[in-house]
């Protein structure tokens, strides 16, 4: 069994309305909480990175099947929304919504196309960010499939 260890340094010198640094490998940014939640809003936050690490994890998995099955593409975007609730006081990150488009080659059969759509919602779920927040946040998944015009 292979382990993999990351590690990330915070400096948080001051209050709630302060602003921090943390540091793990590439990552190297201010932090402080967001204007939506009366925060100054520097740098990034909680909600962005788990969303951020959210979106890397099933767009990196997705393109990975894609590889493994001879799926081609000519692009694989996203775009991705993390919603928030806060109710009496309480913060509760509720749900991710990861909306991928993927546009195949012009030479894609109506059978490629199905298989990129199984094949998005199976990154979904083998995602190991995905698997982390399970039970916690829901995921859900707008997938849009095309092929490249001629």
């Amino acid at each position: 069994m292979a382990e993999h260890s990351f590690h990330l340094k915070a400096n948080w010198p001051g209050l709630r309305n302060d602003v921090g640094e943390i540091e793990s490998g590439n990552l190297v940014t201010k932090v402080s909480i967001p204007p939506e939640m009366d925060g100054p809003g520097v740098g990034t936050n909680p909600d962005e990175m788990l969303l951020g690490a959210a979106a890397t994890c099933y767009i990196i998995t997705l393109a990975a099947m894609m590889e493994r099955s001879k799926l081609d593409k000519t692009s694989l975007t996203m775009e991705s929304e993390g919603i928030v609730d806060v109710t009496k006081g309480v913060i509760t990150y509720k749900t991710i919504i990861h909306r991928p488009q993927v546009v195949l080659t012009a030479e894609a059969t109506e059978k490629d196309i199905q298989l990129a759509h199984k094949l998005a919602e199976k990154a979904e779920t083998s995602c190991m960010i995905s698997r982390a927040i399970q039970g916690n946040v829901e995921v859900k998944l707008e997938a849009k499939v095309e092929k490249a015009e001629k």
